[in-house]
């Protein structure tokens, strides 16, 4: 009865997703067609620092490196963060319902940070909360003739026939392949993205060029991140362990210029935490921290699984950096220790769906667990699994996207 209830769900109910460059949707239980989009082949260079992608706002101090994030568990708030490069500035961001009217104000946050000689600019996270769903709401930020502008939609309530649209983007970098990619998702309909890891390549580069390369893939994804909320998740290129610049911290950039609303789900640590978005329950993993038993993030997965809700959120998804499936020859196996962990309870609660990166070549899994594929009987009313009745489908994600055929 329970897999009977819950097919049903999935016919009633549409739900979209955009696999980084194409527009994937399940409708119907029925699966759709492969996406006829096809890549220019740019170069894989990164862009030059001097290009327009890259170009800083005019005005003194005026605001940069904007993006936003969901800024509570059930998507009633944003994040809103950007960069000033002279000076502090206002913490505040202006904002309303109505274009050039802003009824309401949040005051933020600002810091900023070292990484061997370079010093980043004023980096402002504001806390923007009590939103209504469903809304489009304008924002400003900045002062004088320096400010800037910019809106972005509130989800939809929490419900279980929320239709919604996510993008899953991972190891963008900042190549003229990367911009290819940004460019593609902004013309998918895509309404946030779910990140998975790898964010600028920074780490690439060496001494202050670090640092102005995160300034640089700031600029660039503002087209979209400072208008739709980027679910962040940290990959290996975030860890920027590099003693021979005497910087050991990891993620310490990352942690810096991207906020993440952890503490609503209960979570000690930015890179680990859950958001509820419209009909589904987003689990955010980090690959590269402590997750064996009685360890933090270990203990809060067993208990934030407990709180997933299928009467209101049917569509469980995890994101992570690192797959814990992969055939491919390049890191391959890296992921065995997290599946060794977490497999049986991905498994036991029933995840819709797992989105990973770091493999730069698309696999998708069938239904599996433990090695065991899945038998079908002579009656199809019914699967019978080996291990278990049901599981989920395995997606890690390609650098920068290659097309795939739409499920269900």
């Amino acid at each position: 009865m329970l897999l009977a209830s819950r097919l049903l769900r999935l016919q009633l109910f549409r739900f979209v997703i955009i696999l980084v460059l194409v527009l994937s949707y399940v409708e119907n239980g029925n699966a759709g067609l492969t996406s006829t989009f096809v890549r220019t082949q740019w170069p894989a260079a990164d862009i030059p620092l001097d290009n327009e992608v890259f170009a800083i706002p005019k005005g003194y101090n005026a605001p940069q490196q904007v993006h936003i994030t969901q800024g509570d568990y059930d998507g009633k708030a944003v994040i809103i963060s950007w960069v000033t490069p002279d000076e502090p500035g206002s913490n505040s961001v202006k904002y309303g319902t109505s274009e050039n009217s802003y009824d309401f104000s949040a005051e933020g946050t600002v810091t900023n940070y070292t990484f061997y000689k370079y010093k980043s600019g004023y980096i402002h996270h504001c806390l923007v909360d009590g939103l209504e769903y469903d809304s489009k709401y304008y924002y400003k930020i900045g002062e004088g003739d320096s400010s800037r502008v910019f809106w972005f939609q509130t989800p939809p309530e929490i419900d279980p026939d929320a239709s919604y649209t996510f993008g899953i983007i991972g190891d963008l970098g900042q190549t003229y392949n990367s911009l290819s990619t940004l460019e593609h998702y902004m013309k998918s309909g895509g309404q946030s993205v779910l990140f998975a890891g790898d964010l600028s390549y920074a780490d690439r580069y060496q001494y202050d060029d670090v640092g102005i390369r995160w300034d640089s893939w700031g600029r660039f994804v503002e087209q979209s991140a400072a208008y739709q909320p980027w679910i962040w998740s940290a990959g290996n290129h975030e860890i920027e362990y590099m003693p021979e610049m005497e910087e050991v911290l990891p993620f310490k950039s990352f942690l810096h210029r991207f906020a993440t609303p952890h503490t609503a789900s209960k979570s000690t640590n930015p890179l680990w935490y859950a958001i509820r978005r419209a009909s589904a329950h987003i689990i955010v993993l980090s690959s590269y921290s402590p997750f064996v038993k009685y360890t933090p993030q270990w203990m809060w997965l067993r208990e934030e699984l407990k709180r997933v809700n299928r009467e209101k959120t049917p569509w469980l998804i995890v994101v992570m950096h690192v797959p814990i499936y992969n055939s491919n020859a390049a890191h391959y196996m890296e992921g065995e220790s997290m599946r060794a962990v977490f497999e049986s309870w991905f498994v036991r609660s029933k995840v819709d769906f797992i989105f990973a990166g770091h493999v730069h070549a698309y696999e998708r899994s069938v239904c599996t667990f433990l090695f065991f594929m899945p038998y079908r009987p002579i009656n199809t009313s019914s699967y019978r699994y080996v291990a278990n009745q049901f599981v989920y489908l395995y997606l890690p994600l390609p650098l920068n996207g290659i097309p795939i055929r739409s499920f269900s």
